[in-house]
């Protein structure tokens, strides 16, 4: 086997929203620097996402030094949005636990409620106090995410795409493939190693930061999602459903814990340390 390389990288500045990528990233203790440290919320404080909400795929927020974002959407002006003073918070919700966050201005709530037809705003995260611990039954001591579903990366491997899509060529819905990687929404992409070697590792460096490997990554009706058109099919899950299931789940990809800070770049050599 070829050595293996870290092919791409992608960030998710505003959490559901379109997938960037970019040439390199700092890894910080809670994930790539950018990724995810704004997240949209409903009327009671929950935060959405493409689950229920599946035009949030057709959403693009691009990063502005400093960390604020211009949001832009089909039929819609950009809006530039800077990262509100943290002089006050909210309690948001986010799978069942609360977080405290920070609410843009009303402008981009005006923004958004428009674009998804519903109350909704924008809140960012960026204080360590406000850091959610990673799930104790796979974290060390004070590990934390940011608004991620759970862990601060998510790795893939487009060998073990390309042997999902094999497996989806074979199934009763066929003409939904080949899917692009984007259905997963990673922030690292990994080119060169066999298919479902990532089921074995739990340590790996990129470049020059090491990573530990939490857990598979459970995969849900996000997945299903065209992330050009917003449209959902059947697939991926039906096929994982039948060949790739953990502890009842259905999985793709692992989750990654950064054992110290960094910067990865695409084109860096992979080295699997344990």
């Amino acid at each position: 086997m070829p050595t293996p390389l870290l092919r791409s990288v992608h960030v998710h500045p505003v959490k559901a929203m379109r997938a960037l990528a970019t040439a390199e990233a700092e890894v910080q203790p809670w994930g790539l620097a950018g990724d995810r440290r704004w997240a949209v919320v409903d009327a009671a404080d929950k935060v959405v996402t493409q689950r229920r909400h599946p035009r949030m795929a057709l959403a693009t927020a691009e990063p502005l030094p400093g960390g604020g974002v211009v949001l832009s959407a089909s039929g819609r002006p950009p809006l530039t949005v800077e990262v509100p003073h943290p002089s006050s918070t909210v309690t948001v919700e986010i799978f069942d636990k609360p977080v405290e966050a920070v609410p843009a201005g009303p402008e981009a709530a005006d923004w958004l409620s428009t674009y998804l037809e519903g109350e909704f705003r924008l809140v960012h995260m960026d204080a360590p106090e406000h850091r959610r611990p990673v799930d104790p039954d796979y974290a060390l001591p004070g590990e934390t995410v940011s608004f991620a579903d759970g862990y601060p990366l998510l790795v893939t491997t487009t060998s073990s795409l390309d042997a999902l899509n094999s497996l989806i060529a074979q199934g009763d819905h066929a003409h939904e493939g080949p899917l692009p990687m984007n259905r997963f929404r990673p922030n690292l992409v990994i080119e060169g190693a066999a298919p479902w070697a990532e089921d074995g590792w739990s340590r790996l460096a990129v470049g020059e930061v090491t990573f530990r490997v939490a857990r598979p990554c459970g995969r849900c009706v996000v997945t299903t999602t065209n992330q050009f058109t917003a449209e959902r099919g059947k697939e991926p899950l039906r096929t994982l459903a039948r060949h790739r299931k953990s502890d009842g789940r259905v999985v793709f990809g692992q989750n990654l814990v950064p054992e110290h800070t960094g910067t990865v770049r695409a084109g860096d050599e992979v080295k699997i340390l344990d």
